[in-house]
């Protein structure tokens, strides 16, 4: 295929400069990303349970990226299509291959090759989920869990709120969750003398189906999905203590409970002292004004901040959290906290930032989904949108991309001589499943200028999946190195 000509100016101008939040520092047009120290910390793990006053001082963090230069020149559109467009046509990328790339500070496209077409995106939809559960809910926003009084004495509605990181206790899978025992203790303060005798899972927040139709057969019980309640504990994992010990060698598999909803409620009901089966899916009672009776609040806890969920989100490609945020953006738009509602509240909410949702169509939050279409277009827009000052709360979607040849899914990738001028200087979120491969993120040029890129394939043959990978680093990678001048 010829490499197509430069693509005409997009429909809207992006802002010039880069906001500074989360993890990473940005100013100007620049990127500095620190290698981190207690990541744990960062997450929301509690310093005095892990006898953080005994720890010797961590060191100072070790700069990675460098920071941009805002003032470095311009790639040209001739030279950018002159570095791409050999990369772009190779068998290994399948013969559907949609590329944008645009210069962050201006927004000025640089190179485009079916950048406008709607493309299966795979895991680089959780880009759209992170920026729109932003722009709707706010960075701060943290979700509730609650627990209220039943219609009869010693009942307790255990009300779910859509955090999929709520934990049983101090040993749960993500550090600084929410937690039943907590709640438990509210519960149990709050009720004197009465005794819990009855547990009432209400988890009627959520609509429609538990498994997105669109997911691969495998999915739901292939270790990186599951059934997708407005009740769990753990993301919905079985044995917390394997998949820590498999999340800290690098294997994001676990195996899933069947009904997570009734699973966190046996788990609350053990810590009030309530048998098993005392506990029953039902809702919670309207709120009364009194101060005691049905629907009264007996307590609540509440999730890590947004900011800091996008954040796990996006370095984890964490599917079951993905699915949660999709339902808040779908809530914060009173659209049904559902596959559909929450699709519909993204693109609605994509429009609303000036995005083109008319290049967007969602049926989940995760990418799970082969029904989900976007265009590399509006991916390249949409980063640099976040990294623009006027929204800084989109911003916090940076905080979690994996660094080339260093962490995350990018951790094994850029170390080949064809690929390792990449390594340190492209940031990026990947997407995999079988015939989908897709990149999109940041890179610098050799002149320090900021870039944003996308690349999105569908029609990769399906074994595939290494030579496709190695040619999509081959492409950022040459960014990299370039002036493109």
């Amino acid at each position: 295929m010829e490499a197509s000509a430069p693509p005409p100016p997009r429909r809207r101008t992006l802002p010039v400069v880069l906001a500074g939040v989360v993890v990473l520092v940005l100013a100007a047009v620049g990127i500095a990303v620190v290698r981190p120290g207690p990541v744990a910390e960062w997450l929301g793990g509690e310093p005095a349970d892990r006898g953080a006053a005994a720890q010797p001082a961590e060191p100072a963090p070790a700069a990675v990226l460098a920071g941009a230069d805002a003032n470095a020149p311009v790639p040209t559109p001739e030279g950018v299509r002159a570095a791409l467009a050999p990369l772009v046509d190779v068998p290994a990328l399948g013969d559907r291959v949609h590329v944008s790339v645009a210069d962050v500070a201006t927004g000025k496209p640089l190179f485009g090759r079916g950048e406008d077409d709607g493309t299966v995106p795979a895991s680089v939809t959780k880009l759209v989920t992170g920026v729109t559960v932003l722009a709707a809910r706010g960075a701060a926003y943290r979700i509730p869990t609650r627990a209220v009084a039943g219609e009869s004495p010693g009942e307790v509605v255990i009300v779910g709120g859509g955090d999929p990181t709520l934990a049983v206790d101090k040993k749960g899978f993500y550090p600084g969750a929410a937690r039943l025992d907590d709640l438990a203790g509210q519960v149990r303060d709050a009720l004197g003398g009465t005794k819990p005798t009855k547990v009432t899972v209400d988890s009627s927040l959520y609509s429609g189906p538990v498994f997105e139709p669109g997911w691969d057969d495998d999915i739901p019980t292939g270790g990186y999905g599951g059934a997708i309640t407005a009740l769990m504990t753990d993301g919905a994992r079985s044995d917390v203590t394997r998949a820590k010990k498999d999340e800290a060698a690098g294997n994001h598999w676990a195996e899933r409970v069947s009904q997570p909803d009734l699973s966190a409620g046996r788990a609350f009901a053990r810590l009030l002292g309530v048998p098993a089966d005392a506990v029953k899916r039902g809702t919670a009672p309207a709120a009364g004004t009194a101060t005691s009776g049905p629907g009264t609040e007996l307590g609540k806890v509440e999730s890590l901040p947004m900011v800091r969920l996008v954040d796990i989100m996006i370095s984890d490609s964490d599917n079951i959290i993905a699915e949660a945020l999709a339902r808040q953006v779908a809530l914060a738009r009173n659209e049904p906290a559902s596959f559909v509602g929450a699709g519909a509240a993204m693109d609605a909410v994509a429009g609303e930032l000036g995005l083109p949702a008319d290049e967007l169509t969602l049926a989940d939050g995760s990418g799970l989904s082969r029904s989900n279409r976007i265009s590399p277009s509006l991916l390249t827009d949409l980063i640099a949108l976040a990294g623009a000052g006027s929204r800084s709360e989109l911003a916090a979607i940076f905080g979690g991309l994996p660094v080339a040849d260093w962490s995350g899914t990018l951790a094994e990738r850029y170390g080949t001589a064809a690929t390792k001028a990449g390594a340190g200087v492209v940031r990026a979120k990947t997407g995999t499943l079988t015939k989908v491969h897709a990149i999109a993120g940041l890179v610098s040029t050799a002149d320090g200028r900021l870039l944003t890129f996308a690349v999105l394939t569908d029609a990769v043959p399906p074994d595939g999946l290494t030579a496709a990978r190695v040619a999509l680093d081959r492409i950022g990678a040459a960014l990299a190195n370039c002036g493109c001048r």
